[in-house]
């Protein structure tokens, strides 16, 4: 791992005003955020949160709120990027959701970043937060006996202040379209599916996080060009500092030992997977919106590789696809570890 004395000095100073910049770019951004319901006063000082940004997720949202009520968070920040599809009053109603509503570019806020850098920044300190999507799922080494409060507290006493989750496309065995999925039902009963290989991993050395790419959506959508595929890695849990800030999704983070995640000298650092829903009977009509707004990175590559995937029908499985079976089996196949959290 490279220590901060063996960074030049220009390097840093850099990296120091790039991360202030994206801090005062996301105070500059909340002016797009309006205030629907603020229950942050319930807020108490050792509580789990997590923020997210979505637009028409209302099928996804009743089980995404079970699942990680059930892991330990207590309360849940979101972000609308003006929903019709009725997630907005969902929301509402919950108790334990604070939510701000936005008709601003998703784009010109960094992908949302800025704003959740924002809600962070602001009601994030102090805290463990944990940064996820919609179809995003932690699981991590004993989850299945320990909540995410039992994590936190190994990692604040290792003295670690960031946890990694490898993004795991999960997905059916048949057509995605196949089998619809119904509101509040658990999305790996239809996706029970993943890529056990198939990953290329590298190293940024400005930002010192691993880049993973690879999985099935790079064999089926691109297999032209392998390295303009989604990147896999995300570091979403951080006990947060107001010195922070999300710079790519939540890929990496400055300051750059946020990023440092992993040991260089041959052992290993708890992590864990991020099961990622994507590929429901939803994926297509999602795809079809986003490509039409063009909301996403690169004049949305990725959803036009989706849209020109689905004319020729969408399956994934392949002969060499595993079905999850739990933490351990991806402890097996070495994509989680549990380090020295035994």
């Amino acid at each position: 791992m490279m220590r901060l004395s063996n960074i030049p000095l220009p390097e840093r100073l850099r990296r120091r005003a790039e991360r202030q910049w994206l801090i005062g770019r996301a105070a500059n951004r909340r002016r797009a955020l309006r205030s629907v319901i603020d229950r942050t006063g319930q807020i108490l000082p050792d509580d789990i949160l997590t923020f997210v940004t979505q637009r028409n997720e209302r099928i996804r949202l009743p089980y995404f709120l079970d699942y990680y009520r059930e892991m330990g968070v207590r309360h849940f920040l979101f972000v609308d990027n003006a929903s019709d599809d009725g997630s907005t009053d969902y929301l509402r109603e919950q108790p334990d959701v604070s939510l701000w509503w936005t008709d601003a570019s998703y784009k010109r806020a960094r992908f949302g970043m800025d704003w959740i850098n924002w809600l962070l920044l602001r009601y994030g300190r102090h805290h463990w937060c944990l940064t996820v999507d919609p179809d995003e799922f932690l699981i991590y080494p004993h989850c299945d006996s320990r909540p995410l409060p039992a994590l936190t507290d190994w990692l604040d006493a290792s003295g670690r202040r960031s946890f990694p989750a490898m993004l795991l496309d999960m997905y059916p065995r048949g057509g995605i379209e196949d089998e619809p999925y119904a509101e509040g039902q658990d999305p790996f009963q239809i996706a029970r599916w993943f890529d056990p290989a198939n990953y290329s991993i590298s190293k940024n050395q400005y930002f010192g996080n691993l880049w993973i790419q690879g999985g099935p959506r790079t064999r089926a959508f691109f297999t032209y060009d392998p390295l303009t595929g989604p990147a896999l890695n995300k570091i979403p849990l951080v006990r947060w500092n107001w010195r922070y800030a999300y710079v790519s999704s939540t890929h990496m983070l400055l300051p750059r030992s946020l990023n440092e995640v992993y040991d260089e000298d041959g052992g290993e650092m708890a992590s864990g997977c991020l099961l990622h829903a994507k590929f429901l009977s939803t994926f297509a009509e999602k795809s079809t919106e986003e490509l039409d707004r063009r909301q996403h990175y690169a004049n949305s590559k990725e959803y036009r590789a989706y849209h020109a995937g689905l004319q020729t029908g969408t399956r994934l499985w392949c002969s060499e696809s595993r079905e999850y079976q739990g933490w351990r089996q991806l402890e097996d196949l070495g994509l989680i570890s549990r380090g020295n959290w035994a």
